[in-house]
């Protein structure tokens, strides 16, 4: 094949547990991932060594090259380099992201690149690396780089990076109220750090348990799910953007069942009841004012896989 693309998923967290910090640096995390129904597709075809070019969500005005690069900075480039190196091949391609997922979000947008690029680079250099090889990389690429190969929903362990799928197939609608601006991750930990040390929430030693929001996105009705949908980084995004505050209020008068901050913001992820309520709730927060943009999405979808 001489052009391979592939599409990636963006995600919700919808338990996130953070436990204290560890030696590494890293947090102990308990998290299920839901993938949703907005995608990044990575482009590849054969190059004189490795070009990336970026468009869409988040490439233009002044921070577009700070938020999405086109050099070893993204992690798409890192990926090729990577299966290059583990295939024993030239890193030759010429790659080309499309981006929905917006960039700084809580979204895992530039894990969905990786991802996509793994897929997309193993077919374009016959690597035939097992997905479970590629998922050993994305583990060396970045703690949601994994979930983003496996896609549907799954617990996430360790710093995320150890996935564990569950089966799920009940459809969930629920409409992503993107900021105007990112947060950025390490922030986000640090402030939650500087809030536990101050003794303002919980210090994480005891990471709440993910079944109830398992076992609700199996079988459970709506309003079960809301109200086990949980985050320990929402009081830290909080802490950092205050606006977002109006931004869960926004969406829970708007009739979300429930609303949450996605991962580390500054996306809210607004629980919808099916589909025509996910569009109807979309629309309203359209006109609300808080948001950039509004995507009304469904999931669970699956994860990187080859396209056209």
């Amino acid at each position: 094949m001489s052009v391979v693309a592939a599409r990636a998923p963006a995600k919700v967290n919808v338990h996130l547990g953070v436990g204290p910090l560890r030696p590494d640096g890293f947090h102990e995390l308990r998290t299920v991932y839901l993938a949703v129904s907005l995608f990044d597709t990575v482009t590849a075809q054969a190059g004189d060594g490795l070009a990336l070019t970026v468009t869409g969500e988040g490439t233009g005005g002044a921070r577009g090259a700070d938020l999405v690069p086109t050099d070893r900075r993204n992690l798409v480039w890192r990926a090729a380099e990577l299966l290059a190196t583990s295939a024993g091949v030239p890193a030759d391609a010429t790659v080309e992201i499309a981006k929905s997922i917006p960039a700084a979000a809580g979204l895992a947008g530039g894990s969905a690149d990786a991802a996509a690029a793994l897929v997309a680079l193993d077919a374009l250099w016959r690597t035939r690396a097992s997905r479970e090889d590629l998922v050993g990389l994305a583990a060396q690429l970045g703690s949601d780089v994994p979930f983003s190969l496996v896609g549907g929903v799954a617990l996430g362990a360790g710093r995320g990076e150890q996935v564990t799928p569950v089966l799920s197939r009940t459809r969930r609608h629920w409409v992503l109220g993107i900021a105007g601006e990112g947060l950025s991750t390490p922030a986000v930990y640090g402030e939650l750090d500087r809030m536990r040390a101050a003794g303002r929430v919980p210090d994480g030693t005891d990471l709440a348990t993910a079944e109830p929001v398992v076992a609700a996105l199996r079988s459970g009705p709506t309003a079960v799910l809301a109200s086990a949908l949980g985050n320990d980084l929402q009081a830290p995004a909080l802490a950092l953007r205050p606006e977002l505050g109006r931004a869960l209020r926004a969406a829970t008068e708007a009739g979300a069942a429930a609303a949450l901050v996605s991962g580390s913001g500054p996306t809210v992820a607004a629980l919808a009841g099916d589909e025509q309520d996910a569009l109807r709730l979309a629309a309203e927060l359209a006109g609300a004012g808080v948001f950039r943009t509004v995507r009304a999405v469904h999931g669970p979808v699956p994860g990187a896989r080859l396209v056209g």
